[in-house]
């Protein structure tokens, strides 16, 4: 789904699931996207980065030319649940100096857009109101979409052409052609066309919008590695191997 290479939902309510957490692991040629529904996730990083991403928040890594990190999730009583999108970099960044952005749930705007449907926006724009996620390498939208019972959406996501819809609380209807969705765990891909239409169900909906620019170039991908060509994919893990793979004067 250029230029998303992944959609990760993790979720448990047993801490056994998931306690073994993510630990020390190298990323090059891409950002990670983390946002937490509910739990924590204790966060540390080659470029001297730590902290917790709670409840709400949400962590926006570029690991550019590379980058060591871990994610930690800690215990919690009920279910633990977060996302992790991948979003590719196109050549001409692969190899930038990578970044860390965090944002607190409370800095993040939610904008009602219609009766019943309220949107909290993470990155791009809706209805005026933008995110606190900008200056993307990726032109990327990212909203995360709480509708009432029987509420109604529709949102035009510009010239971004990839459009996808992932439903995790409720049900809805969704498209042109109304295809129904009721089982959270979803995946709904738009096709042409910028404008999407949602209708909830008698139960609301919850749902993450996605939308961004394809970059259109070759893709070689290895594990947490994903770059243009198999000789760079090669040159990566090489450097790992050899200790050579942070460029910045990073540190575990």
């Amino acid at each position: 789904m250029d230029p998303f290479l992944l959609l990760d939902d993790f979720h448990s309510d047993n801490p056994r699931d998931y306690l073994a957490g993510f630990p020390w692991h190298p990323h090059r040629g891409i950002e990670t996207v983390t946002y937490m529904i509910r739990g924590d996730v204790e966060h540390g990083d080659s470029i001297g980065n730590k902290g917790t991403i709670g409840s709400g928040d949400v962590q926006w890594m570029t690991a550019g030319n590379g980058i060591l990190h871990q994610e930690m999730p800690q215990r919690y009583d009920g279910m633990f649940q977060g996302f992790q999108l991948w979003v590719n970099l196109p050549a001409s960044k692969k190899m930038m100096d990578p970044r860390y952005r965090e944002v607190k749930s409370a800095q993040m705007p939610v904008a009602e857009i219609s009766k019943g449907v309220n949107v909290k926006v993470i990155a791009g724009e809706v209805s005026g109101v933008k995110g606190p996620v900008r200056d993307l390498v990726v032109d990327t939208e990212y909203i995360d979409v709480i509708m009432g019972p029987n509420a109604a959406l529709e949102h035009d996501s510009g010239d971004r052409t990839t459009q996808l819809a992932y439903l995790y609380a409720g049900d809805a209807i969704m498209g042109t052609a109304e295809e129904a969705v009721d089982a959270p765990g979803t995946l709904v891909i738009f096709g042409e066309g910028s404008r999407i239409k949602v209708r909830s169900g008698s139960s609301g909906a919850r749902m993450l919008l996605v939308s961004g620019k394809p970059l259109r170039e070759p893709i070689a991908w290895g594990g947490p590695i994903v770059m243009n060509t198999e000789e760079e994919l090669e040159l990566a893990f090489d450097e790992l191997r050899k200790g050579t793979f942070i460029k910045r004067g990073g540190r575990r």
